[in-house]
Formats: structure tokens, C-alpha cells, sequence
């Protein structure tokens, strides 16, 4: 799927205006109103969630980047727009191996309540890092989002780091996997947060998420 120009251009207005850290949420409770649409950010710890936010919205310590992968065990929200327009959420990592086990069922139990109970919640974007593909930890998340009835599209993160027979193949096979799946948008975005590659394509695709 290829985005129109004029989509690309508006979108890359949208995100170099005004986008702000409102608040990290670590249990329902402490979640904003439900007033502006939302599109969340969902990957494995260590898939470069945070690098490809911050090359999303032109910025470069929005979304904080650590090397403990793991840390983010928050929902974090940004409000985009003056007036505001949408916001974009950042889920909890998942799959990092050394967690406790509370910490673990403590992240289901937020996300998949986040998932199920979000009305506003437009779409999720579930980044896979393309030099490994969708592991079975992955899978767990569209399995989510398929219960749960919210649309979501893959994205391939990092694909600068690997040749590009190599991305082709990982890319079909993602493919493969989202039409089988009832929420999964049939198209897959491939991205560098390094280079740039796909980040126009990304910002288009979440303001036609918000519809």
C-alpha cells in the first residue's frame, strides 16, 4: 500500500507541530479522558519502540530510550495537536525474559484491560523487529488484539540491519501471518528509525487510523 503524496505531506505537518508528554498511567484508574482519538505503540522490549517515536514526531528524547529493555511497565500518553487532536499511547514492552512474575501478569492484566475497555482506541501498531520476525511472544499480543476486537497493523522496525533479500522474505511472511488474522490490517509497514525509511509512510498511516 502506497500513501498519496498529499497524505504524506499532511501528515508530516501534523507531527512537527505541537507533541507533548502528558502522563504514564500504571493501572486504569490512572488513565486521561477518553476525549481524542488514540493509536497505541505496542512491541518486544527490545524492538526500538521508543527511537521510532521519537523519528516519528521529529523529536529526539520524546519517548525515552534505555538499554535495560523492559523498563517502559507503564501506559504512556502523548497529546498531539493545539487544539488537541489524538494521542498516541505507548504500551508496556513485552517479552522481557527476566521479569518477575507478578510484574508479568501486573502488564496482561493492564494491557488487556487497556485493549478491551478503550473506546477511543483507533488502532495499535504492533512493531516486529525484521531481523527476527514474529516470535510466539508476539503472537500473544495479536491474539489480544484480536479478542478484543481492535484493528492493528505490523510494522518492521530496524530494517536497515539486514540485507535486503533478507527483508523481503520477512516481510511476506508477516504478511502471511496478518491475513490470518481477523483484526490485523492486511498491509505491512517496513521502517528504519536509523535512516528514515518508511517514518512518512507511518505518519500517514496513523492519521488515516484516526479516520
Amino acid at each position: 500500500m502506497s500513501f498519496e503524496p498529499e497524505a504524506i505531506e499532511a501528515a508530516r505537518k501534523i507531527f512537527a507541530g505541537p507533541v507533548a508528554f502528558l502522563k504514564s498511567a500504571p493501572a486504569l484508574e490512572f488513565l486521561p479522558n477518553a476525549v481524542v482519538p488514540e493509536v497505541a505503540f505496542a512491541g518486544r522490549s527490545n524492538v526500538g519502540k521508543s527511537s521510532l517515536l521519537n523519528a516519528l514526531t521529529h523529536r529526539n528524547s520524546l519517548a525515552r530510550t534505555s538499554n535495560t529493555p523492559g523498563r517502559t511497565q507503564e501506559l504512556n500518553f502523548f497529546d498531539v495537536g493545539t487544539p488537541l487532536a489524538f494521542r498516541l499511547v505507548d504500551m508496556p514492552g513485552y517479552g522481557f525474559a527476566k521479569a518477575p512474575k507478578d510484574i508479568v501478569r501486573k502488564w496482561r492484566f493492564l494491557v488487556n484491560d487497556f485493549l478491551r475497555g478503550r473506546d477511543v482506541l483507533k488502532r495499535a501498531l504492533v512493531l516486529i523487529d525484521s531481523r527476527h520476525g514474529i516470535k510466539d511472544v508476539d503472537r500473544e499480543i495479536l491474539e489480544m488484539l484480536d479478542k478484543a476486537a481492535v484493528s492493528y497493523r505490523m510494522v518492521l522496525t530496524k530494517a536497515d540491519k539486514i540485507k535486503a533479500s533478507d527483508l523481503a522474505e520477512v516481510t511476506e511472511a508477516t504478511a502471511a501471518e496478518a491475513r490470518k488474522r481477523p483484526a490485523a490490517h492486511p498491509d505491512i509497514l517496513v521502517t528504519s528509525s536509523d535512516t528514515g525509511l518508511g517514518i512518512p509512510e507511518l505518519r500517514a498511516a496513523v492519521i488515516e487510523a484516526i479516520g
